[in-house]
């Protein structure tokens, strides 16, 4: 039995099974999910043919170190913006041995939010090698810490698949 909603559960045997199809492997840069992606796609059995590895770069130290995300864009833009979703998901293309990353920076809240980026604010990247980096934003609200991290693995296993 798994500790995720069916619906994700779902989502990712389809993202996984069609990934594998493809013969493309998968890297995660997650910030706000906290591993949580890498988390449910392990949970299905022949997930190593697709998941290449995981970051959780949870720090900013941890975005710049692990993924090369550069500094001043962090303090120019915040973490939780669009240049750096798109950096982690091409400094995780960068640093792994896959085919398509992508990446989850967000404020789950309760606290952290400020009136330009309120809780439940996530901004979403993913790279394809060859391709266009992808972003996304959305602005879930202040639904909860828990379903802020579960739609925002919705929304990437999302992107992934748009990018297979």
């Amino acid at each position: 039995m798994s500790i995720f909603p069916r619906r994700l559960v779902h989502l990712a045997e389809l993202t996984l099974a069609e990934a594998k199809e493809a013969g493309l492997k998968i890297v995660m840069a997650e910030s706000c999910t906290g591993g949580l992606i890498a988390g449910l796609l392990t949970e299905i059995p022949g997930c190593s043919s697709v998941v290449e590895r995981g970051f959780v770069t949870y720090s900013n130290e941890a975005k710049r170190e692990m993924l090369g995300v550069p500094g001043d864009m962090i303090a120019d833009f915040g973490a939780v913006s669009e240049p750096v979703a798109r950096a982690m998901a091409e400094g995780a293309l960068k640093n792994s041995r896959a085919h398509i990353a992508v990446s989850v920076t967000g404020i789950a809240g309760p606290d952290g939010g400020t009136p330009m980026k309120p809780v439940g604010l996530v901004h979403f990247g993913a790279a394809r090698q060859g391709r266009s980096i992808l972003h996304e934003v959305q602005r879930f609200g202040e639904i909860g810490r828990e379903e802020i991290r579960l739609k925002s693995i919705e929304v990437a296993l999302g992107l992934v698949r748009r990018l297979i």
